[in-house]
């Protein structure tokens, strides 16, 4: 315990210097999405590399067909002890649109917030925040004790915001050197603010693009209207098909395999109070549009989803202009849970769209990505050391959670490495990730360096 607590009085002593050197690295525009920035996502790689560098790791970037992969390990010598692999990723988000930002995304400032300081800059929660505090932690304990508690290996990703099209081909051509026990990941969140969490269940997603095709050519609305089939008119019909009055979504077969929350973690979720109503009124709703009888934690979380995330057909510039558009298309995104079959969603999506077409018109598609989703065992002698530590610091049992977004590097792990993952985070509902403003409060950067220095620990018990 005494090594504990000399590291957290390290951390606490040092959390200025850490703050500082966030802060270089939140200076770094990493925009993994933009060829513009491919020196800045080199120059983060190198920047990361140097900062392992300086706390000991044997650590450095490397070339893949894309962003280079950070790598850098730390071992302790001794056998026995757990081997732990710590995923997070340099690259950002563009900032746009930069107008409705407050100060310049890339000049981190310290601003007073509603709940205390908060630091303003892309990247500060998503994900070089959460990737500092993990580093931070390392520093602080091998300032006080010369080594870590475990072996660690740490692989930082430099294109998780723009398709990750290195990742699979790195681990698979560093599979030996990668492998772990288990993974160690941080982009993830709190409960609340006074109330870490482990998420055990991530949602998979299919993302398909229908354009439905009629006329050869755009048609005078007055001299073709009533005869010409109208694609948008088409389209409109068989989105509006896709869920029923429920909220149900309507594909045949889409909930075979779906499977309820169990009893005892619905039962820990209800207990911790969350405000569905609260939630929707954040964002100016009042009503939850997802499946009758399930609570809106439950929508957002751990049941299927359909969303129609654009559409686009005809004219759409300045002033009028009657027309019936040739062709008319839409992006369609399903979120899936344990025991749905990415393949046979879209399958199922493709049959329901074509069998509703009518004479003279025809479908085409594009499939803009699938994933299934993610269930982490729950009873792993690892989450509950990390659980019994996040307690000790906190003051509060993290509860196990899903997560209503896609984290598809949790099933390269457990698919390429054979390894299981931990996702524990620092991050809170409002930080605006992926959009101006972006903010880490300082608090959860700071008790987020705490908290792995318990967790490391607590993992070599």
């Amino acid at each position: 315990m005494s090594q504990i607590l000399k590291a957290l009085d390290a951390a606490d002593q040092a959390l200025d210097a850490s703050l500082d050197r966030l802060y270089e690295f939140l200076r770094i525009p990493s925009i993994s999405a933009d060829s513009a920035y491919d020196g800045d996502c080199r120059k983060a790689a190198e920047w990361a590399a140097a900062a392992l560098r300086d706390i000991g790791f044997d650590a450095s970037p490397r070339k893949t067909i894309g962003h280079p992969m950070v790598v850098g390990h730390k071992r302790t010598g001794r056998p026995g002890v757990p081997h732990v692999l710590f995923y997070g990723h340099y690259d950002v988000q563009p900032p746009d649109p930069l107008e409705l930002w407050n100060t310049k995304p890339f000049e981190p400032v310290r601003v007073k917030g509603p709940h205390g300081d908060m630091i303003v800059a892309r990247g500060a929660s998503d994900d070089k925040g959460q990737v500092m505090t993990f580093i931070e932690a390392c520093r602080a304990i091998l300032k006080t004790d010369g080594e870590l508690p475990v072996d660690v290996t740490i692989f930082l990703e430099g294109e998780e915001e723009s398709s990750s099209r290195s990742l699979v081909p790195f681990l698979k051509e560093n599979k030996d050197e990668l492998t772990a026990d288990f993974c160690l990941i941080c982009d993830t969140g709190l409960w609340d603010r006074d109330t870490p969490a482990i998420t055990t269940m991530l949602r998979g997603i299919v993302y398909e693009e229908v354009i439905i095709k009629a006329a050869s050519r755009d048609l005078h609305s007055g001299m073709y209207g009533g005869a010409a089939q109208n694609p948008i008119r088409v389209l409109s019909r068989i989105l509006a098909a896709l869920h029923d009055e429920d909220g149900h979504v309507t594909l045949p077969g889409f909930y075979d395999g779906v499977k309820d929350l169990p009893a005892e973690v619905k039962a820990e979720w209800e207990a911790l109070g969350f405000d569905g109503e609260a939630f929707l009124g954040e964002v100016g709703l009042k009503v939850p549009a997802g499946e009758k009888g399930r609570t809106v934690l439950e929508q957002i979380t751990v049941r299927p989803t359909c969303d129609v995330n654009g559409i686009s057909g005809g004219y759409q510039g300045e002033g009028a202009k009657t027309v019936i558009a040739a062709q008319a298309s839409a992006k369609v995104s399903f979120r899936l849970v344990a025991g749905q079959e990415p393949a046979k969603v879209q399958a199922a999506f493709r049959d329901f769209v074509t069998r509703r077409l009518p004479a003279d018109c025809k479908a085409e598609f594009l499939s803009h990505g699938a994933s299934a989703a993610i269930a982490v065992s729950t009873d792993s002698p690892p989450l509950a050391k990390a659980r019994a530590a996040l307690a000790d610091e906190w003051g509060r049992t993290a509860p196990v959670i899903g997560s209503g977004g896609s984290i598809p590097v949790v099933g390269d792990m457990q698919r390429i490495l054979g390894i299981d993952s931990l996702l524990i985070g620092f991050a809170l509902e409002d930080d605006q990730i992926h959009s101006p403003n972006e903010k880490y409060e300082l608090r959860s950067f700071h008790k987020g360096i705490r908290s792995w220095v318990r967790i490391l620990h607590a993992l070599a018990q």
